[in-house]
C-alpha cells in the first residue's frame, strides 16, 4: 500500500538512510548498546527492507542470549540471505561498522529513525482517510472513528498491516515468560480480582481478554463488577474505567462507598447515618478519592464512543461495562441479534487494541426461571450466540437463597460458575454475599465476620 501510494503521489516517503545505518553500525561495533535501541525501535521502523531484516536478526539473537559480535552477526545475515551474495553481506556490514566512530549517540540516531517512521505512517494514514472520505456515501461518524483509530495506532506504535513471522511471536512469548518468572512478575501477570479462588481458576484478569459476567436480575452482577473495580484500583493501584448504561455515576459512587465503608446501602440512600457511619464514610471517601477509578454514565453509548474516551486516559488497566444489552451500534435496521453480535465482536477488538481486560455484564434470558434448580447455563445468554463465542471467559452468577429464602442449604453464598475459560478449567467458585453492603467476599473470610 505504501509503495503504491508513493508512485501515485509521485514522491518518496521520508526516511534517514544515515540514521538507519548509524544505528546498525553502532550495534556492530558495540553490541552492548543494543538493549538501549530496543526501548526506542522495532524492526518495522526501518525503511529499507535489508535494515529491517538485520534488526530482526539482532533482536532474535539478543532474546536467545546468543553471542553478538561482528562475526556472529555476519554469519546470521548470510544464513538469512539478506543480501544476494555472501560477499555483499560482508561488504555492507563492514561499511556500517565504519560509518560511526562510537556508539555514544545511538539513542539520538534511534529517535531520528523512529520519528521518520511515525511521519511515514501519518502520511499513509492521511492519504487513506482522504480516499475514504471521497468515496460516495461515506458517513461522517464512521470516517471520524476510522480516522481516530488510525492516529491512535500510530501513537501506540503499532503497524496494522504487517504480517508477523512465527519466530517473532515465539521471541515475544519467550520474553513474556521471562518477565512472568522474574522478580517483577506482578507487573506482567493478570490483575487480581481480589478473590484468590477466582483468580486461581481464571489466572486473573489478563490483557486483551473479554470477560463476561452474566446472571438474572438481582444476582449481583453490578456488585461483583464494582467490587472487582474497587479491589483492582485500591489494592492493586491500577486505573479502572467503568461505563454504566443503567445507573448514574452518583449511584455507582454510593455503591462503592457502601462496600468500602461497610455502611448499609439503605442508610446511605435515606441519610439515616449515625456518628460511626460518618467516620467510616469519611475514611472510605479518602481511600476511593485516591483510587484511579473513572465513571461514565452515558446512556446508549457505542463501542466507538467508548474507545474515543478511553484513548484520552493516560493510563488504563481495566474496563468495565454495565451492561451489554443497553449498548448501541448506532444502526437502526431493527435486527437486534445482529447488532449484539457486532457489539461483542467490537468489544473483543477493543480489548486487543487497548491491551487491557474488558469486563462486560450481560443479562440472561428467562430460561433459569423455568428450571427447577434455577441454575443459569451458557445457552441462557440473551439475543446472540456470538456473546458466548467472542468472550474469553464467562462467569455465571447464582444464589440459591434468592429463590429459596427459607429452604436454601447455603445462605449468603453465591456460586460463580466459570462456564467458559479459554485459559484453563471450568468449574464453580463459591463467594460470600453480604446484601447489607452489596458486596461479595472471600467465603473463608465472610464466615468469620459478624
Amino acid at each position: 500500500m505504501a509503495a503504491e501510494m508513493e508512485l501515485e503521489y509521485g514522491q518518496q516517503m521520508p526516511y534517514s538512510l544515515e540514521a538507519e545505518q548509524s544505528v546498525l553500525g553502532a550495534i556492530l561495533i558495540d553490541p552492548a548498546c543494543f538493549p538501549a535501541t530496543l526501548e526506542e525501535l522495532r524492526a518495522d521502523y526501518f525503511y529499507r527492507p535489508q535494515h529491517q531484516q538485520i534488526y530482526e536478526i539482532l533482536t532474535r539473537m539478543f532474546s536467545l542470549s546468543r553471542t553478538m559480535d561482528f562475526i556472529t552477526i555476519l554469519d546470521e545475515v548470510r544464513r538469512e540471505d539478506v543480501f544476494e551474495t555472501e560477499e555483499d553481506a560482508k561488504i555492507y556490514l563492514t561499511q556500517l561498522a565504519q560509518i560511526v566512530p562510537s556508539s555514544a549517540n545511538v539513542e539520538a540516531y534511534c529517535r531520528i529513525v523512529r520519528e521518520k517512521a511515525y511521519v511515514r505512517r501519518l502520511i499513509t494514514a492521511s492519504r487513506e482517510i482522504i480516499e475514504q472520505a471521497q468515496e460516495p456515501g461515506a458517513e461522517a461518524d464512521l470516517l471520524l472513528d476510522a480516522a481516530e483509530q488510525k492516529i491512535f495506532d500510530i501513537r501506540q506504535g503499532r503497524s496494522i498491516s504487517a504480517f508477523k513471522h512465527i519466530r517473532t511471536a515465539i521471541t515475544e512469548t519467550y520474553e513474556t515468560l521471562q518477565h512472568l518468572s522474574g522478580e517483577d512478575r506482578d507487573q506482567y501477570k493478570g490483575l487480581s480480582t481480589g478473590y484468590p479462588l477466582l483468580d486461581k481458576r481464571i489466572t486473573g484478569l489478563n490483557r486483551t481478554d473479554l470477560i463476561l459476567i452474566a446472571a438474572r436480575p438481582g444476582m449481583g452482577k453490578t456488585s461483583l463488577a464494582l467490587n472487582i473495580a474497587e479491589n483492582v484500583a485500591t489494592k492493586g493501584n491500577r486505573t479502572v474505567a467503568v461505563f454504566s448504561l443503567e445507573m448514574s455515576s452518583e449511584q455507582l459512587a454510593q455503591r462503592l462507598l457502601s462496600s468500602q465503608a461497610l455502611v448499609e446501602g439503605q442508610a446511605l440512600r435515606t441519610g439515616e447515618l449515625n456518628g460511626e457511619d460518618w467516620v467510616r464514610i469519611a475514611m472510605a471517601s479518602q481511600v476511593l478519592s485516591k483510587a484511579d477509578i473513572y465513571l461514565d454514565d452515558t446512556p446508549g453509548i457505542t463501542v466507538g464512543e467508548m474507545k474515543a474516551k478511553l484513548r484520552r486516559l493516560r493510563k488504563l488497566d481495566l474496563v468495565i461495562i454495565d451492561y451489554l444489552q443497553l449498548m448501541s451500534t448506532g444502526r437502526r435496521d431493527g435486527n437486534r441479534v445482529q447488532e449484539v453480535s457486532e457489539i461483542t465482536r467490537n468489544l473483543k477488538i477493543m480489548a486487543k487494541e487497548l491491551n487491557v481486560p474488558v469486563i462486560t455484564l450481560s443479562q440472561l434470558s428467562r430460561g433459569p426461571e423455568s428450571r427447577t434448580d434455577h441454575r443459569p447455563m451458557l445457552s441462557d445468554l440473551r439475543e446472540s450466540g456470538s456473546i458466548e463465542q467472542d468472550a474469553d471467559i464467562v462467569l455465571l452468577l447464582y444464589r440459591e437463597d434468592y429463590y429459596a429464602r427459607e429452604e436454601a442449604e447455603e445462605r449468603n453464598v453465591a456460586q460463580c460458575d466459570v462456564a467458559k475459560n479459554r485459559h484453563g478449567e471450568v468449574g464453580v467458585v463459591k463467594l460470600g454475599w453480604d446484601s447489607r453492603y452489596t458486596r461479595f467476599t472471600n467465603l473463608e473470610l465472610s464466615r468469620d465476620e459478624p
